[in-house]
């Protein structure tokens, strides 16, 4: 009990050293370069008073919705395809290889010289950009399905939704969540490049604002307050649907 009670203290702790290191630092580093905790939050109040971050952080989390559904649904057909499908895996095993090691940067130029600046090209950089991933991710899971579990659906009459289900869902999933959470990691960061390069709002806009003007205290409001929400929807949507999902297991 003692041990249970302590662990849950240790991620408090764990911030309040961060706190107080960063503390430490910024006395010893030029106070323009490393503002203290004390001048972000304060930063970060009238930032929020205002509503200019309100405002970016909304527009950059619904680019990061779209452009985030997008590439899951489609990359997950894909990969499940490609993954029961050995010739057309084999077709296109090179050419998923190449978009995975293509810049990120080249992609969302490319798509600007294109398409213009404009709302759709944004979102279809993301999608271009965290396609590959989920691709192979889903793939290796819809390979490792067991043919097995499959045939004994079929002799027991199965309809195609139950199998989805209580058969191939279950064995998916650790593969779906491995995806979802490397693509929130990479795909935000994405979304801010596509901002600085092409976007008159959002975080992006906001961040390469700042830098302009060395506002190093804006910089790290901004930036927690993205990675807040982003901790948010880990805790809040994923975590939870993680152990909905695997409570057969227990």
């Amino acid at each position: 009990m003692i041990l249970k009670s302590s662990k849950q203290f240790l991620p408090l702790l764990s911030l309040l050293a961060f706190l107080a290191l960063w503390q430490g630092c910024a006395f010893y580093i030029n106070i323009h370069s490393l503002p203290t905790p004390a001048v972000v939050a304060q930063v970060f109040w009238q930032a929020c008073s205002s509503g200019q971050l309100p405002f970016h952080l909304g527009v950059t989390l619904l680019r990061l919705l779209v452009s985030f559904s997008i590439a899951m649904l489609l990359g997950s057909a894909i990969g499940i395809v490609l993954g029961r499908h050995k010739k057309l895996d084999a077709f296109f095993d090179n050419w998923l290889v190449i978009f995975l090691n293509v810049p990120a940067l080249v992609t969302i130029i490319l798509c600007y010289v294109w398409f213009g600046l404009i709302e759709s090209a944004a979102i279809l950089a993301v999608v271009i950009n965290k396609l590959p991933s989920v691709i192979v991710t889903i793939r290796e899971g819809a390979r490792s399905l067991d043919q097995d579990l499959l045939d004994m659906a079929r002799c027991f009459g199965f309809s195609q939704r139950k199998t989805l289900i209580h058969v191939i869902w279950p064995q998916l999933h650790p593969f779906v969540m491995a995806a979802t959470r490397s693509g929130l990691a990479l795909i935000w960061k994405i979304i801010l490049v596509v901002e600085l390069l092409g976007r008159s709002n959002g975080m992006g806009y906001q961040l390469h604002l700042f830098f302009q003007m060395f506002d190093v205290a804006s910089i790290l409001a901004y930036t927690i307050a993205f990675v807040g929400v982003i901790q948010l929807i880990e805790l809040i949507i994923l975590k939870p649907l993680d152990r909905k999902a695997l409570r057969w297991r227990r």
